[in-house]
């Protein structure tokens, strides 16, 4: 029979001493708005604007009709607002409805930094929430927005094999980013904001089988709420680990195959991770979009009196394994059909919110033309590429290859075309005259003395 002594470091929770999640919630802590360089505090206005155009488009979904319906029935006092709902709902409650209507749609934005996350969902969806329990300025309204960012996005650049494991990187980094956010927004010193990430990480949930469903953009919301209701536990005192990201048993070491814990520290507050944000142009999954912009072009090129028998199709395999939806039943589930956008957006020109509904994914030409569709997975080609060729019954052949899609850090979408977008998502729900109240607001939204007077034009 043989035996040995345990050491300190056979034990799963043994402390590694190495102060990754400290050092970055040291950071987190400390820095102010006058730190950030105007980079980051512009793009912190561009994703504020693109956001709550994207949460009151998504305001009206039928699955978030549902949602509130159930939040409502749960009562609790009224203390934070739902955007585009003329109501207000329990501090927990609002960010799981702002954040699943500011994700609804699939419309919001995505960094894909060594990650593909959508960060602004539960972040901001937290952060408008806490702002409606006493003032906070704009200024501090970006500040923790750009600290949710190195939250969420380093966490998941440590845990490279985090999206290979089937997890919702928005429901599970969106949780990390929205702890951190909301605790900045608080004022949490260190150690407390190490402990609202902690709290936050051990919510982190939501899986990618849920694609195309209403729990898909759930899980942003979830995040959100989580988020809020770490910071105000760590603000009383609640505690956990001190090394909750790179710990043996921490979030990159267990919802990562492989951990990377180095790359979390890595130039921080010299790359502000919000200066690398994507904004969508198109309403569906991000990797779908230079597909999408190849389709527009070709639309362009082809004659409209040629019939389409084949669209051939090559992109970055990640598209093929989240977009592999081939005959969609519903608007959410053409979300992630490659075979749907390629059709949809030869047919349209277009990839909008139109372009994804339920109607549109029955309609039988657009039907017809998804079994003419065909792609290959070609590893060369970069998750921001694709090359498309349509082939018309007269055998000519139509190509066109984009090499970095719309609205990715490459290819921006510009001021004015977010400041569009915004117009055209909010207007239909809270009118043109304060649509482009709130527009203005945002644009100087360092400036603004009271966050709830914007939240106010957005009700």
């Amino acid at each position: 029979m043989s035996s040995q002594f345990a050491t300190q470091m056979d034990y799963g929770a043994a402390a590694l001493d190495l102060n990754v999640t400290k050092d970055l919630c040291s950071f987190l802590s400390s820095f102010t708005f006058e730190d950030l360089p105007e980079k980051a505090v512009h793009e912190g206005r561009r994703g504020v604007m693109d956001w709550i155009g994207c949460a009151l488009a998504g305001s009206q979904h039928p699955t978030i009709t549902k949602l509130v319906g159930v939040l409502s029935d749960l009562g609790g006092a009224s203390q934070a607002t739902v955007l585009g709902r003329q109501m207000k709902i329990g501090l927990l409650e609002a960010p799981i409805a702002n954040g699943q209507m500011g994700h609804v749609l699939d419309f919001d934005d995505t960094h894909m930094g060594g990650v593909v996350l959508h960060a602004s969902s539960p972040v901001l969806s937290a952060l408008l929430a806490l702002s409606e329990r006493s003032p906070f300025t704009g200024r501090d309204l970006i500040a923790a927005y750009c600290a949710g960012f190195e939250a969420g996005v380093r966490a998941g650049q440590g845990a490279p094999g985090h999206h290979a494991g089937g997890w919702h990187l928005t429901g599970t980094l969106g949780s990390i980013a929205a702890g951190a956010a909301a605790g900045k927004l608080l004022g949490l010193d260190a150690q407390q904001l190490t402990n609202a990430l902690g709290i936050a990480a051990t919510q982190a949930a939501g899986m990618q089988q849920n694609r195309g469903t209403m729990c898909k953009s759930f899980h942003a919301g979830k995040a959100g709420s989580s988020g809020v209701l770490a910071a105000l536990l760590a603000q009383r005192g609640f505690d956990s680990s001190d090394e909750i990201l790179e710990g043996k048993r921490g979030f990159c070491r267990i919802y990562s195959k492989d951990a990377a814990t180095e790359l979390i520290l890595d130039q921080l507050g010299e790359r502000w991770e919000i200066t690398r944000n994507g904004h969508k142009p198109y309403a569906c999954g991000v990797v779908l979009h230079p597909t999408i912009d190849a389709m527009i072009a070709l639309a362009a090129k082809v004659p409209k009196n040629e019939h389409v028998v084949a669209i051939e199709l090559r992109v970055n395999p990640l598209a093929v394994t989240i977009t592999g939806v081939a005959n969609p039943k519903t608007g959410l589930k053409s979300k992630f059909s490659l075979s749907h956008t390629a059709a949809v957006s030869f047919l349209d020109g277009a990839a909008g919110v139109a372009q994804y509904t339920d109607k549109r994914a029955f309609d039988p030409n657009v039907a017809a033309l998804r079994e003419r569709v065909s792609a290959r997975m070609d590893e060369s080609l970069r998750k921001d590429q694709a090359w498309a060729a349509v082939v018309t019954q007269s055998g000519a052949r139509y190509e066109h290859l984009v090499d970095h899609a719309s609205g990715t850090v490459d290819n921006p979408m510009s001021d004015s075309a977010i400041e569009s977008k915004f117009l055209a998502n909010s207007s239909p729900v809270i009118g043109q005259e304060r649509a482009l109240r709130a527009r203005d607001a945002i644009w100087s939204l360092d400036r603004l003395e009271d966050v709830r007077d914007l939240l106010a034009l957005c009700a």
